[in-house]
Formats: structure tokens, sequence, C-alpha cells
């Protein structure tokens, strides 16, 4: 998927979501093992980017200006997709859950999308009406995802740092 241009940091993080949508309707529409695996591939790298250059840039950018609570669920929704994202990345279409496993991510991801998107109180819309220099924090998260695109094409997609959940359940799994 090509890298976003608009300069406004809502709208990139919009058109990022529309494209991993797009993924995930492609990979429902799937069939054979190797065009599933280069679909949750294409899926695991975008997830990724989009969750760093959030957690990175807009996420900080919001605390405060947004009601309490808000940025802190967005980043345990994050983790829980990390989760989905790691055992995607380390299965295969022929594993047992695989599949059950990508329509869970995608059903996680649409909920915390339409958390981010709600009108009025979701999270961008309470990040625009605080104020926030969208064009500036547009341009910061444009760069940052052109570094990692950049990076993982080159060295492969890490494993996913989570953020808010504990070792003791990163082993519990």
């Amino acid at each position: 998927m090509a890298v976003a241009t608009p300069s406004d940091a809502i709208a990139l993080l919009k058109a990022d979501h529309r494209g991993v949508e797009a993924l995930f309707a492609k990979f429902k529409a799937a069939k054979g093992a190797e065009k599933k695996q280069r679909l949750v591939t294409e899926i695991c790298t975008e997830l990724t980017v989009h969750t760093i250059i959030e957690e990175e840039i807009f996420y900080p950018a919001c605390k405060g200006a947004v009601e309490e609570g808000m940025v802190e669920e967005a980043y345990v929704e994050h983790d829980g997709a990390k989760v989905l994202v790691a055992e995607l990345e380390a299965g295969s279409p022929s594993e047992e859950f695989y599949d059950a496993k990508v329509t869970v991510l995608s059903e996680q991801i649409k909920h915390h999308v339409a958390e981010e998107e709600k009108r009025s109180e979701g999270l961008f819309a309470q990040a625009r009406a605080a104020g926030l220099d969208m064009d500036g924090l547009g341009a910061r998260m444009q760069e940052r995802k052109r570094e990692l695109l950049a990076k993982f094409k080159a060295e492969g997609v890490p494993s996913p740092e989570m953020r808010t959940f504990t070792s003791a359940a990163a082993a519990a799994r």
C-alpha cells in the first residue's frame, strides 16, 4: 500500500484506516494460502507502522487535550491487536485458527477505528477541537512513516512492542 500523502494528521490516520479495511476485505475474499499469507504480511506491516506513528507522535500530543482515559484505552487496544499481529506473523495459513485470528484482528481494528473516528466525541474530534497542530503532527507522522516503511522493507517487520501489557500477560501467551 502506498504511503498516504495528506498533510493533516487525522487525514493521514483515516487514510491508513481505509487502507487496512480494504486489506481485510481482500483477505476475506482470498483463496489460497500464498495469497492469504501475502495479505496478512501487508496487513501486519501497515498496522505496525500505523501503531508506531500513533504511539510515538499522535497519542503523546493528545495527552491532556482529550478526555481522560481515551488515550490509555487506545494504547491497550493497540497492545491487544499486537498480540494477534505477533501470532499471525509467526504462523501460516495452514495452521488452525489462522483465519479466525485475522477475523478477530479485523473486528478489534474496526472497534478501535470507530472509537477514534466517532463524531464529536471520538479521539480525533476531541484532538481537533483542542486545537492541536494537525499539519505539524501530520508532517512528523508522514516522515516517520516513510522511515519505518523503508526500514521494514530492508530489515523486515520487527515483533510488536507492547506498551501496556505486563510481562506476566505476555508469558501467559
